[in-house]
Formats: C-alpha cells, structure tokens, sequence
C-alpha cells in the first residue's frame, strides 16, 4: 500500500478485490440459505472488511496479524459457516502484504491449508467443495508476490534515480561554485586594486586616477560578458540529453520510444526552449495519453526547424491546457508556432515550426556599433532581466 500511495495510487483501489467475496453470498446457494448463514453473516462480513482494510493500510509488520486474524476467524466459523472459506482464502493472500522471503510465505501457505485440510475433514465437508482452496491461495498467492516484487524493485529503481539526479544536482552546483570563484575571484580583486589606486591617485594625478577607473570599467564589462557566457552555457539544456532522458522515462513506462537524427548544430535559445517543450511533452505523455508507441522526428526546411512530437494514446487533449499553454509561450518567444492535433482515440501530434535565422531585434542591435549594447541584445529579455 505504501509503495502504490507512492505512486499516487488511491488506497481505494484495493477495494476493487472485495468483488471476490461475492463467494460469501454465492456458496450456500449450492445447498441453501439459512437464517443461521444470515445472522453468521451480519456478524462476520463487517468484521472481515475491517480487517482487510486494515490488511491494506497498516505497516507490513503489523499486517500480518490482521491477515492471521482473518485465517482464524475463518477456521472458526467453518463448523456452522461454509462461507467462512472466502475469508481463509483472504486471510492467506494479505500475509503476502507483509515483508516475507517467498519461502517462508510458500511455508506458512502449505501449514494454513494442511490445517484447513484436517478441520474440513474432520467436519465431513465435501472434497469437491474444498479442493479449490488450496489451489486458490497458492496460485493466487503466487501472483501477488509476483506484483509485489515488480513493485518494490520499481520503488527501488525510482530511488536510485533520485538518488543519481540528487548527485549530480550536487556536483553541478559544486562545479558552477568553482567556475564563478575561478572566473570573479581575480578579477573582483583586480577592479578593486584599481579602484584604490585611482583614488590614491586622485587629488595627486587626475589623468592616471580617470586611466585607472577606465582600466577598472573595461575590466568590469569583460568580466561581465564572461559571466554572461558561463551562464548562458549553465542554462543551455542539451536536446540530445534531453531525448535520452524521455527515452528512460517512456521506457519505465512501458513506452516504445524512437527519434530521428538530431541536426548537427542549432542555435543556444533554439536549442534550450525546444529541450523544454520536449520536457513537457514527453512527460504529458508518460502520465496521461496512455500510448504504447511515441516518435519525436526533426527536419529543417527554408531555415526553418520542424519538430515532431507524436504517440498513439488517447488523444483529445485540451489544446488551451496549462502544459500545452506553457509549451504554446515557450514556442511564441522563439518566433515560431504550434500545431497540437489531437483526434480523440487517434494519438496526439505536437507540431512545432521555429526559424533558425536571426531575429530583425538581434539583426539591429549586432550592427548598432555599440559593443556592450550589442552583447546585452544577443541575449533573451529574461535572462538579461536575470543578470
């Protein structure tokens, strides 16, 4: 329970199990229903959901002793109860809910059914009646330890994920860290040495004082470009890295992921606003278009770079949703557009057009002859905001 509420899985869920035990009422129609059977009922079935339900949301540890009580309650009744088989049946599949090697689970089955065997004999029930028991909370028994297994090794990988993303996190800040006091460190003490001779230098040597503070400037705005670039490529997203990021996640999701060959260079701002969209995209389609297959296939035509991104879900998406209303501003500021088909029942088609020639805005401020204008211009409006 704990690893499905994890994946955001309703706790609810598990009651869809309770459907199994329709046996309850189902069983003594074979012979017939008796007042005794309905009182019997009234008693046990409330007290058989509560412990299921309590099978479902305690810890592991504790779980088992619900499941224990549940195999109990059942060998109890069986001598005026046959319905009481459901509850045996429940009873052993929810100790799989506990944290148990598959041998000592197989163990504990094979004791629980010899003990039911016995009392049943003993009882004169029929043995085609109670041959299905056995057969029933092993197979079945098997089955969820199946599941659980596949579950607790998807938890697992999901950590160590977290774990290989929270590292490298860590060793990116480290390094940005040490490329910031490598790049300012001398240069922040440069300005200021100079800063201090030009004031030295002021009431004594006007002129060497002014060359000082336009020794000082031009230090400043080239420290001020470099900073620029180191962060330009701090928040440039590589689009290949970022396919290769959709294809483990489409993977974990029982995707089938392909893409074309990337083209060989693109511009930083192109390159890091589609990464972007691809993000969203990809991540729309992991958690809600229900695909099997996903496509993502560039082109260029008439300077012009055409981005695919297609699956085969559900379709009928909203095309004004939060995610593709992000996707539509980040495509808008790089000049292009965004065609979403999307037929419900027929898959979704994201198509994305974005000129790769420059923009009239960076064309007028590269030939205004003012280089630090110029540097300024050539970068988004909201990263020069940023710096």
């Amino acid at each position: 329970m704990a690893i499905g509420l994890q994946k955001g899985k309703s706790p609810w869920v598990d009651a869809i199990h309770l459907l199994w035990s329709v046996w309850v009422f189902v069983i003594p129609a074979f012979d017939h229903y008796t007042l005794r059977w309905a009182l019997l009922t009234l008693l046990s079935y409330p007290l058989f959901l509560l412990l299921y339900a309590q099978c479902c949301v305690s810890s592991r540890r504790r779980s088992r002793y619900f499941a224990l009580t549940l195999v109990a309650m059942s060998m109890l009744l069986l001598p005026w109860y046959p319905s009481g088989l459901t509850y045996f049946v429940y009873g052993t599949i929810m100790l799989r809910s506990c944290r148990m090697p598959l041998r000592s689970y197989m163990g504990l089955l094979v004791i629980l059914n010899l003990m039911l065997i016995a009392e049943v004999s003993l009882l004169h029930y029929a043995w085609q009646a109670v041959v299905w028991i056995p057969v029933t909370s092993i197979i079945v028994g098997l089955v969820v330890h199946a599941e659980r297994l596949s579950e607790e090794k998807e938890a697992e990988l999901r950590l160590s994920h977290d774990e290989v993303r929270r590292l490298a996190a860590l060793a990116e800040r480290e390094r940005i860290g040490r490329d910031l006091h490598d790049l300012l460190g001398h240069t922040l003490s440069l300005i200021t040495l100079k800063l201090e001779l030009s004031r030295k230098l002021f009431d004594r040597d006007s002129e060497a004082a002014k060359r000082e503070m336009a020794e000082a400037e031009r230090v400043a705005r080239h420290a001020l470009s470099e900073v620029r670039i180191a962060v330009s490529g701090i928040r440039a997203t590589d689009l290949a890295a970022e396919l290769a990021a959709a294809r483990l996640m489409l993977g974990a999701s029982v995707v089938s992921f392909e893409c074309s060959a990337l083209p060989p260079s693109l511009p930083v701002d192109v390159e890091r606003g589609l990464a972007l969209v691809l993000r969203e995209a990809v991540t729309n389609i992991a958690r809600h278009a229900r695909a099997s297959h996903a496509r993502v296939s560039t082109a260029i035509s008439n300077q012009a770079l055409k981005l695919s991104i297609e699956d085969d879900g559900r379709g009928g998406i909203d095309a004004h949703g939060n995610g593709l209303k992000g996707m539509h501003e980040r495509v808008r500021a790089l000049g292009g557009t965004l065609e979403v088909v999307s037929p419900a029942g027929q898959g979704t088609r994201l198509l994305i057009t974005v000129p790769l020639r420059s923009r009239p805005m960076l064309r007028d401020a590269g030939t205004s002859g003012q280089a630090p204008d110029a540097v300024a211009a050539s970068w988004p409006p909201q990263e020069r905001h940023a710096t």
